[in-house]
């Protein structure tokens, strides 16, 4: 692996060129049908607009790597509604136009669900609306002609703490929308790298290594700690092709054991320097993009 990195842009950005629109639930329940399927129809086609923009945006950057928003569709998972999915399908064009524009550039697309989606938890109606969430999202990814494979990749933490075996049981029963996209990504309480790895190893899944989170679950000095790079190399094994492995970069506000991102990146471990896709988590979002595509920051230490 040779050359710089494609350095990712992260959803929604401090500009306004991407910035999109939302409805609160509450201000959603307060409508009546057909106001309802204006409001959706309005926000959801402005949206894809904005996302075609994104596009552009990025192509004219020269950035590789975007993180859709999982909040561009507000509604469309709400159980016992079925407008957003109506309002959706009737945009298919548009949708499957702005994936076109983002393939046409080369950019490679992921998106990052809420957090709120823990597919192991100890509660089935927790595990079910897990699901029907993430099924949601891979829906749109085929909206926008997304492959189906890690190249667009749908990612995850581990979820439920202390429950690795039962994630490991169902990710082979995932939906054939889901489970080719799947990727998991190490956090700094419930699931460790060493953690996650085996379920990754199992599974067939890539693994989404975060030397942030790392540092801060393990207490480490730094991102320059001897183990940042055996994590980077053991997650490499898990994705097929290698040339596909993604990390996280983000560095903490008031130093290393801050779990707040800080606004630009000042931290880029050694460990990635041979990393193809760097996906920047900084409050700065462009400027960080841009700042790392302008010169690559030497490692401190």
């Amino acid at each position: 692996m040779t050359g710089a990195p494609a350095y990712g842009l992260v959803c929604l950005t401090v500009g306004p060129e991407v910035r999109f629109r939302t409805v609160t639930l509450s201000r959603y329940r307060t409508l009546g049908p057909d106001e309802r399927e204006a409001k959706l129809l309005d926000l959801y086609a402005d949206n894809i607009s904005r996302l075609h923009a994104a596009a552009a945006y990025c192509a004219a950057r020269g950035i590789r790597l975007y993180r859709m928003s999982s909040s561009l569709f507000p509604m469309l998972d709400l159980a016992g509604d079925d407008t957003g999915e109506a309002v959706l399908s009737s945009l298919a064009g548009p949708l499957r136009e702005a994936g076109k524009a983002f393939r046409a550039a080369g950019i490679r697309v992921l998106m990052h669900p809420e957090q709120f989606i823990v597919l192991n938890s100890e509660r089935p109606e927790v595990r079910a609306s897990s699901l029907a969430a993430l099924t949601t999202h891979a829906r749109v990814m085929d909206g926008l002609g997304l492959e189906r494979s890690a190249w667009n990749l749908l990612l995850l933490h581990g979820g439920k703490g202390g429950r690795a075996a039962e994630l490991q049981a169902l990710i082979p029963d995932l939906p054939e929308s889901v489970r080719p996209r799947l990727g998991l990504e190490n956090d700094e309480r419930a699931y460790g790298a060493q953690d996650l790895l085996p379920v990754c190893e199992a599974t067939g899944t890539p693994f989404v290594f975060d030397a942030h989170h790392h540092v801060v679950r393990e207490r480490l000095p730094n991102q320059e700690h001897p183990s940042v790079r055996e994590w980077v190399l053991a997650a490499r094994r898990t994705w097929t092709p290698p040339e596909w492995q993604v990390v996280h970069l983000s560095n903490g506000i008031d130093g290393p054991q801050d779990r707040r991102h800080s606004y630009l990146i000042t931290e880029l471990p050694s460990a990635y320097a041979d990393v193809p896709w760097i996906e920047v988590e900084a409050k700065g979002k462009e400027e960080a993009v841009s700042a790392l595509m302008q010169a690559h920051l030497p490692a401190s230490g």
